[in-house]
């Protein structure tokens, strides 16, 4: 709650005297999560787990909470009290420094942040790549060197891709470019997010610099985005924080205030934002249905077909900033990021200069040099307070968005037809009944497992790129 207030309601003066507050909280709450007593009922709790089914509350409640346990009494609660007020005071320098185009405002709190995140790294004195034990903060169970295997593949099939369209026919995407009031935006999102199951009573929608999804609980469910007047990524934008939102809205109600009522992974969180925004928003059946509200709202597209509009959505061109990219492009700025942060937790790059480090990967990748740090290394909220780790899991989430839609629409037939008809419920339904309302019950890969037959596979979701490449543009990869 102090988060979201934080970065939705908060007048900006209020800054040191939250971070404080965050940090005060967040060492109280870490005593007890490391609390001797909880380890010794977890252990004399041991006989009544094993006597219980493994995917029974009574055996997934107890199992969770031991590794939870198990986890937070390698760090002193005075460190995970730093790790919150620096990560909190470094989230106003952050907006700050991208407003001002100042790195240099930036830079001590960032080397503070790191610092930390080194320090409790080494609480889990690891043995392997360092980088596993961030990386398991937000994809349990998974290593760095399953990411590097899953990210060479994709790297390997992406740049031709995106050579092929360049040689393509050019997408006219000039009717996404204009002015476009920002009221407008947000009932155009608001009629789309309504149709998809939002309501008054258990959701809201507030305006951010970095848009985000947090829930208070399953009936608390807090969205956010930012609408700018020249584009409609905004309404993207809303799209992909819906998918969060339904994820923890459909966790078995049973699971609230336990260790069960969160989402399993980073990973399989953002499988279910991009496969809202993208397999499904930037569907055309899904904006045969939408259309008319859009023209209605944002009156310069009733003169703007609908097939041309839906391929300016779609078109495949490299661009700054990562919230803004297509769907082929994407998973490079999430690579270069994940390679970056691998080379700051382990020394080989200073923060000092992950400006020109990054700019260099922007050129290597995507062919673009970064006017300022706004379309640069200041673009993401997630370097603020080092959030190391979680970067890999948004292209992991590409992933598996295809893995269980291809499992979906086997079970539930096709679903351009229904989404014509605005019927965006079944769908909705599957992932309740085959993931959401699991919460943390199993680990990421043995739910994926469970759901589709193997763990995270990258083809299937190279497969759907290349259809839509073909389907679209008309470009062929070899």
């Amino acid at each position: 709650m102090l988060g979201w207030d934080e970065e939705t309601k908060m007048p900006p003066a209020g800054a040191e005297a939250r971070a404080e507050q965050r940090a005060t909280l967040e060492e109280l709450t870490h005593e007890r999560r490391v609390d001797p007593d909880l380890g010794d009922l977890l252990e004399e709790l041991r006989p009544f787990e094993e006597a219980h089914p493994h995917d029974s509350f009574e055996a997934g409640v107890i199992r969770v909470a031991r590794r939870d346990y198990e986890k937070a009494i390698r760090v002193p609660p005075p460190l995970q009290a730093r790790l919150e007020r620096a990560g909190s005071l470094g989230y106003r320098a952050w907006l700050r420094a991208r407003a001002e185009n100042d790195y240099s405002i930036m830079l001590p709190l960032f080397e503070e942040n790191l610092e930390l995140r080194r320090e409790y790294v080494a609480c889990f004195d690891p043995k392997g790549d360092p980088y596993d034990v961030v990386l398991d903060d937000y994809e349990p169970g998974m290593t760095t060197a399953e990411v590097e295997a899953i990210f060479d593949r994709l790297k390997e099939r992406l740049v031709p891709m995106i050579r092929a369209v360049g040689e393509a026919e050019p997408v006219d995407d000039s009717c996404l470019r204009g002015s476009f009031s920002r009221p407008a935006q947000h009932r155009v999102a608001l009629a789309i997010l309504e149709a998809w199951g939002i309501d008054d009573e258990s959701w809201r929608l507030d305006y951010t610099v970095h848009p985000f999804e947090v829930s208070m609980a399953v009936s608390d469910i807090r969205l956010t985005t930012r609408f700018d007047e020249d584009n409609i990524h905004g309404i993207l934008s809303c799209l992909h924080e819906f998918g969060h939102g339904l994820y923890e809205r459909q966790i078995d109600p049973s699971y609230s205030r336990t260790s069960l009522a969160d989402g399993v992974s980073s990973a399989v969180h953002e499988s279910q934002s991009r496969l809202w925004e993208n397999l499904v928003g930037r569907r055309l059946s899904t904006w045969r249905f939408f259309y008319p509200t859009l023209q209605r709202e944002l009156p310069v597209f009733c003169d703007v077909p609908l097939e041309t509009f839906h391929r300016a959505l779609n078109r495949v061109r490299p661009t700054f900033r990562r919230v803004d990219a297509d769907e082929v492009t994407y998973c490079l700025h999430v690579i270069l990021r994940f390679e970056l942060e691998r080379e700051l937790l382990s020394g080989r790059l200073a923060p000092r200069d992950l400006p020109e480090a990054f700019d260099a990967k922007m050129r290597e990748y995507l062919g673009l040099q970064p006017p300022d740090l706004a379309s640069g290394v200041l673009q993401d909220v997630h370097w603020s307070d080092m959030s190391l780790g979680y970067f890999p899991t948004y292209a992991l989430g590409n992933v598996v968005s295809v893995q269980l839609w291809e499992r979906a629409e086997a079970a539930l037939g096709d679903f351009d037809e229904q989404f014509e008809r605005g019927e965006f419920a079944p769908l909705a339904g599957w992932l309740r009944e085959h993931i959401h309302r699991h919460g943390r019950m199993f680990e990421p890969q043995e739910l994926l497992r469970r759901e589709v037959g193997s763990g995270m596979d990258p083809e299937p979701y190279l497969g759907y790129l290349q259809r839509q490449l073909e389907e679209l543009f008309g470009a062929v990869v070899a």
